[in-house]
């Protein structure tokens, strides 16, 4: 431990006799200062031993005593040295009585023990603490890496805690937890989840310090990963501040855990392109090949049904019509959701960052496929002004669009890409962050006319017709929706309108006059009854 009053008086060389503040000897000193100005306070720090023979001061004067002492006390100073037989035979009973009342040690100081004695005992226990903080905090880093090679993250969370006489937690990529040392700081360690995350919205490194749950002790926070986003965090939570050594063992924890990091990243990254791989061949209809590379890796996943969720941004689709590529940190955060989701609930998963796209696949009602739904719905939420076909454009185009297959086996691996795209196009176009493809085949076509190229479509297939009307010549654009309504009922539509059938039958002629198309051709009828619904939804 640093050095302290007490020690300082203990020490036989330097003969020191306490004066006043006998029961503040316990405080630590920073170093010891020999000043001999009236006002010493703008050149300390704080934790100071103040040295004087009272050259320049008024030692005698009581009101002059109590206004010095008051400023050093003020400045953090924690101990005064006095040295006798020099300007002063002995202490004056000003100085002691106000070291006295504002409760600050005083240190008499004999006459043989020079003040460079007393720096040099203060600076040799420094160095002698420094030493032991710097030993014990190599043995730390010793025990800490031997843990971490035999017992893993679990192992060096425990000699952590251990080390700094508190508690310690590990958070995944996505701010969950993922283990704590000892095992009761579990519940301590999840209700700093928000801090945590936080905390990953800063660069890596990344650190902070706050207040445990119920104030019941300190924690620092400490990002770990050398990328931009943080791979993981670091808890520890403790009674007081970290000491010198306390801090080297930290530090220790945090770069082994980094390289554990870096090196899980690594191996994720070839566990990324073996995907790749097996993705490839699944979509190339070659399942035995995909489950040949495959191997263990992932399980009974493409044994199992699955679902496949294609996602991009809008950033990523305008590049991908530039030819470039692109696609922001958006679609990093659905990874890591995905497979932190399926880390907890030990499944496996296949994620694979495909250009400017990202493609999982994962088991059908498996943790990670409810972890992407459960994402683009607080996404979605979370949007300003409700969810509109417009919402991917401008300053949204970065938002994530995601579209989900419905259930599928190795065999129909294909087929399930593309109706996750479709989903995924459908998104887009609603202006949602999330289609699955049963939607699609449970609701109306309708919604699929909101596009610009089937407006404009119908605008120009129908546009004659409404110039037509515009003259007040007729009301072509009403009969023709009319009798399109009824199926081609010729006294039906002309009783929804209220004319003879012989007029509507005038009117459907010169309909196909203008158009120069023939109604008796089912795709024509198509084509208009589709131009009309399209130029209704303005």
């Amino acid at each position: 431990m640093p050095p302290t009053l007490a020690s300082l008086v203990h020490h036989s060389a330097l003969k020191l006799t306490v004066r006043a503040g006998e029961d503040r000897l316990d405080v630590p000193v920073r170093w010891a200062h020999v000043s001999e100005l009236a006002d010493p306070v703008p050149y300390m720090e704080g934790g100071e031993l103040l040295l004087i023979t009272a050259l320049k001061l008024d030692a005698e004067n009581p009101e002059a005593m109590r206004r010095y002492v008051k400023r050093l006390v003020g400045a953090g100073v924690v101990g005064l040295g006095f040295a006798v037989g020099v300007n002063y035979e002995d202490i004056p009973e000003a100085l002691v009585h106000a070291a006295e009342e504002e409760g600050l040690p005083l240190l008499e100081v004999p006459r043989r023990t020079p003040f460079l004695a007393i720096s040099k005992a203060v600076s040799a226990a420094i160095a002698a603490d420094q030493y032991r903080a710097v030993t014990a905090g190599f043995a730390a880093q010793r025990e800490l890496t031997k843990q971490a090679l035999t017992d893993g993250p679990e192992g060096l969370l425990s000699a952590l805690a251990s080390q700094v006489d508190g508690w310690a937690a590990l958070y995944d990529a996505s701010g969950a937890v993922v283990a704590t040392a000892p095992e009761w700081a579990g519940r301590r360690a999840a209700r700093l989840t928000a801090d945590v995350q936080r905390l990953r919205e800063r660069p890596a490194p990344a650190s902070s310090v706050v207040a445990g749950p119920d104030h019941e002790d300190r924690v620092e926070l400490h990002s770990l990963g050398t990328g931009r986003r943080p791979r993981a965090a670091l808890a520890v939570g403790t009674a007081a501040t970290l000491g010198t050594a306390e801090r080297y063992a930290l530090h220790s924890a945090i770069a082994l855990l980094t390289l554990t990091t870096e090196r899980s990243r690594s191996l994720h990254a070839a566990e990324q392109r073996i995907g790749a791989a097996v993705l490839r061949m699944l979509l190339a209809g070659e399942p035995d090949h995909a489950r040949a590379v495959a191997g263990d890796l992932y399980g009974g996943l493409l044994d199992a049904p699955f679902r496949i969720v294609v996602a991009e941004t809008g950033t990523a689709a305008a590049a991908r019509e530039r030819g470039e590529t692109g696609g922001g940190d958006a679609l990093g955060v659905l990874a890591e959701v995905v497979e932190s989701a399926a880390a907890r609930s030990g499944e496996a998963v296949l994620v694979v960052p495909e250009g400017e796209r990202l493609v999982v696949l994962a088991a059908d009602g498996g943790a990670a496929v409810t972890a992407c739904c459960d994402h683009a719905a607080g996404l979605e939420a979370a949007r300003p002004g409700g969810t509109t076909r417009e919402a991917l454009t401008g300053a949204d185009e970065d938002e994530l669009v995601v579209g989900l297959s419905a259930p599928a086996g190795p065999i129909a691996a294909s087929a399930a890409y593309k109706q996750a795209e479709q989903a995924l196009s459908v998104a887009r176009r609603r202006g949602r962050v999330l289609v699955e493809h049963e939607q699609m085949a449970a609701g109306s076509v309708l919604p699929l006319l909101a596009d610009d190229a089937v407006r404009a479509f119908a605008d120009g297939l129908l546009r004659a017709l409404y110039e037509h009307d515009a003259t007040g010549r007729g009301d072509l654009v009403a009969s023709l929706r009319a009798w399109l309504s009824r199926h081609g009922q010729w006294d039906a539509a002309a009783a929804d309108l209220g004319v003879h059938r012989h007029t509507l039958r005038y009117r459907m002629r010169r309909v196909e006059e203008i158009l120069g198309r023939s109604l008796d051709d089912p795709d024509v009828r198509m084509e208009l009854w589709l131009a009309l619904k399209a130029t209704s939804t303005d």
